[in-house]
């Protein structure tokens, strides 16, 4: 290497430490990032005149945004697995659970379902006074009033 380019490195290193009063080379810290704020301010805006309608709006959004999220991750593992030759793509497609694979899954989607419903569930409680009907004739009585 020709001594001008190793001058030329030696300056841009030495200009990236500074001397301690002990004579030692130390390091600057690093430059901290500016940070952003990670709740927004204000309200949420307004769409629609009905509140509720912006509520299932939001929640319409945040599910698609899930959903694609998921999408996007499933097809990785696909094609890594099917490049892995682990499992082919009709494998996957023509895999049938056993029992115990259908009752987890029916949980996962019950709960699933639960939180989605939750928010409902908390208004359409406080609109009746009572906790969720139980039966099919308090629904239709609560739809009736």
């Amino acid at each position: 290497m020709p001594k001008s380019v190793r001058k030329a490195t030696r300056k841009v290193t030495a200009s990236k430490t500074a001397k301690s009063p002990g004579g030692r080379k130390r390091r600057s810290p690093p430059i901290a990032s500016p940070r952003l704020a990670r709740v927004a301010k204000g309200r949420k805006p307004r769409y629609f005149a009905d509140p509720a309608t912006d509520k299932l709006l939001w929640m319409t959004l945040t599910l698609m945004e899930e959903l694609s999220v998921t999408r996007d991750r499933l097809d990785v593992l696909e094609r890594l697995l099917d490049r892995k030759r682990l499992v082919s793509q009709s494998q996957i497609d023509g895999w049938v659970g056993d029992a115990k694979a259908a009752a987890a899954r029916g949980a996962r989607r019950a709960a699933f379902v639960e939180r989605m419903m939750r928010a409902a569930e908390a208004e359409l409680a406080e609109a009746t006074g009572r906790g969720m009907p139980v039966s099919e004739r308090e629904v239709i009585a609560a739809v009736e009033e």
